[in-house]
């Protein structure tokens, strides 16, 4: 247990101290490797468990098989209205933001050719579908009076002010697929997904004299920072049909490879001083597996559950020691992803009423940091929820035919707790490692740790047209 502890900490002090470590740890998993994605209304209400149902283009963001499972022509819109809302506690104070955007979150169409032959295979579909998404997220923590830093060359003292996290841009996958109807019982598919994210960042605190009154805001180095980043990746699913009512699913999706450009800025550098860095990066997210099951009552109802798992784990490709400290990092405390979506639908008539729920598990192993107290001293300790922790969405959504179009509505409300570190490192004129000061040199051998609860309400309409 001892041997352990000293390897995280060992990992977590060379790692740390890179100029955008937690936002590096951050994007890769939650922009790069585990976002959930925007389906139809359909699709999100029920959770985004549709692996073994299939029948529409979101199947292209599980199982491709599902274009198979359509015997219609089927095109649709999605308008996403996206909250989300975190609540940063430091020494009993807390301090809530709010924000809410309204975009495109999805478009799809599948195209049916029944094939007029003797043969088993009934119908060959092509399906495309669009899903955007926004990746805002700003975290504000208030100050605590008993964190002091003291400057090395004036001895006068600072105390913690703020410090406020800044993410904002975009993440969208398009896919293109093919699905095929073998005998009405068996179903494959095939797909090609390709990725674009476009995130501006930053990362700022502010400390208050505890001498003359004053207060200092300060960047840390390397930010403000922007990234723009496209992937690739591809998919194969099956679906068979074991009876009228039960079916099971499966498919594979292969890493996505990214290529990930950035734009970053950084301070008193000895030789080129206040200035741009640029650099491009390979990264490579995980191959995932997801097994699905349903259960078709009758045309009345259907339960669908799929159960998703990382089968690697993230990897950067290596130029420098910093992405061999951060494969490192994630060979040693990066969980393999583990997602369960459960979703139902019930139709009255013309009326669909839908629920699901899904539980996406934390991605890292419990990590052992040196923190600061509310009291203001170090200390070591463990923590299960460091930088993102599980994830827990539940949603519901109701529908209506107009014999060939339809109109869909989804809610979805997504919650996760988990604890946030900063300011670690040296405030220095010359240094890379945390936070840019034209006059301080404050040396923090410790982060200062919050509690944030992030919580997402998230609101879709769907417009479809079948054929």
């Amino acid at each position: 247990m001892l041997k352990k502890s000293l390897v995280i900490m060992s990992i977590s002090a060379a790692f740390f101290a890179q100029a955008q470590d937690i936002s590096i740890l951050r994007n890769s998993v939650d922009v790069y490797s585990n976002s959930p994605m925007i389906g139809s209304s359909k699709f999100n209400a029920m959770g985004g468990a549709n692996g073994a149902l299939g029948g529409d283009a979101s199947s292209l963001l599980t199982n491709p098989a599902g274009l198979g499972v359509a015997i219609s022509g089927e095109v649709s819109g999605t308008l996403s209205i996206m909250g989300n809302k975190n609540t940063s506690t430091l020494a009993g104070a807390s301090t809530s933001y709010s924000n809410t955007r309204g975009d495109l979150g999805n478009v799809g169409g599948v195209m049916t050719f029944q094939l007029m032959t003797e043969s088993a295979w009934k119908f060959i579909n092509v399906g495309v579908n669009f899903s955007n998404q926004s990746l805002d997220n700003y975290v504000e923590t208030s100050g605590n009076s008993n964190i002091l830093f003291t400057d090395v060359d004036t001895s006068n003292s600072s105390s913690f002010g703020r410090h406020a996290y800044n993410r904002y841009g975009n993440l969208s996958k398009t896919s293109f697929g093919v699905g095929a109807n073998y005998n009405n019982n068996l179903y494959v598919g095939a797909g090609l997904n390709f990725f674009n994210a476009s995130l501006d960042q930053s990362d700022t605190a502010s400390l208050n004299s505890t001498t003359n009154n004053s207060t200092e805001f300060f960047s840390k180095n390397g930010t403000p920072y922007y990234e723009r980043s496209n992937g690739f990746s591809a998919s194969l699913g099956v679906i068979g049909k074991l009876s009228p009512n039960f079916r099971l699913g499966a498919s594979i999706e292969t890493p996505t490879f990214w290529t990930i450009d950035k734009s970053y800025n950084f301070y008193n550098d000895p030789v080129y001083g206040d200035d741009i860095g640029l650099e491009s990066n390979k990264f490579t997210s995980p191959l995932k597996a997801t097994v699905s099951a349903a259960f078709v009552a009758s045309k009345n109802f259907s339960l669908d559950v799929d159960y998703t798992l990382g089968l690697t784990k993230p990897k950067y490709k290596v130029y420098t020691q910093t992405e061999t400290d951060i494969n490192n990092f994630f060979k040693d405390n990066y969980k393999n992803l583990s997602e369960l979506r459960v979703g139902a639908e019930y139709r009255v008539k013309q009326v669909r009423l839908r629920g699901g729920y899904s539980y996406a598990s934390t991605p890292f192993d419990a990590l052992t940091i040196g923190r600061y107290t509310d009291g203001g001293d170090q200390v070591d300790q463990s923590y299960g929820n460091l930088i993102l922790n599980n994830r827990n969405a539940l949603s519901f959504g109701i529908g209506y035919d107009f014999k060939s179009f339809y109109i869909d509505a989804a809610y979805q409300n997504i919650t996760s707790k988990y604890t946030n570190p900063f300011m670690f490192g040296v405030l220095d004129d010359n240094n890379n490692s945390a936070y840019y000061s034209a006059t301080n040199s404050v040396a923090s051998d410790s982060f200062i740790v919050s509690d944030v609860k992030n919580i997402r309400n998230n609101f879709f309409l769907t417009l479809g047209w079948k054929f």
